[in-house]
């Protein structure tokens, strides 16, 4: 479905096609609401989330926009403290036709937080390493994601040991789903988790420093 939208996207065809839509986001929700519910055995930071909290829309702000398709070619959610909205770092599943991914972090967070982040990052710059450049952690991810300033941040020095990290405007991990079936396997749940096990040191992390 995602990619004949992909390659139809225009609300005569989506119209069309609404009911198949609407099936298909019923069950991603009723996926979202397992995962939330297995998640929290492993997070207990997560919220008592329903999917609907979660899940985000299928339909594109086009407003400020020159792309100005109607619809995502993907499948989106966010969970965390809250769901796809708030200031929390936290966890996302994105599902589009071979360009799947599962990652999480905090994304562009807002100047205040941004600085609480570079603050923690600077104060405890070894256990910040430990998490990104663990092995478990390296093996999973490689290293962390985000776009970075090509500057220094201002309050910080060149020789600062955290510098680089210091530089990030985002605050990412994930891995790339390209393969469509390692999405549909039935073990896909079990994966995710695992990852996301994977990922919560960094998420606490960074929760801690904007708290």
């Amino acid at each position: 479905f995602l990619s004949s939208l992909k390659k139809n996207n225009n609300k005569p065809w989506f119209d069309k096609h609404k009911p198949e839509f609407e099936q298909i986001n019923n069950a991603f929700k009723e996926f979202i609401d397992e995962l939330i519910f297995q998640m929290r055995k492993v997070d207990p930071q997560i919220a008592d989330l329903k999917a609907k909290d979660c899940v985000f829309r299928i339909y594109r702000d086009v407003r400020f926009s020159k792309d100005k398709t109607p619809y995502k070619s993907h499948i989106s959610a966010a969970f965390g403290r809250e769901g796809r909205r708030g200031k929390w770092a936290g966890y996302y599943i994105h599902i589009e036709h071979g360009a799947s991914f599962l990652g999480g972090g905090c994304w562009m967070p807002e100047s205040d937080e941004l600085k609480k982040i570079r603050q923690e990052i600077d104060y405890n710059f070894i256990d910040f390493k430990k998490i990104v450049e663990g092995k478990s952690y390296k093996k999973t991810f490689g290293t962390m994601q985000g776009e970075k300033m090509k500057t220094i941040p201002k309050d910080y020095d060149k020789d600062n040991p955290a510098i680089e990290y210091l530089k990030y405007k985002s605050f990412l991990s994930g891995i790339d789903l390209t393969n469509n079936k390692a999405v549909m396997a039935g073990d896909f749940m079990r994966k995710a988790i695992s990852i996301f096990r994977e990922m919560k040191p960094l998420i606490h992390f960074l929760n801690k420093a904007m708290e």
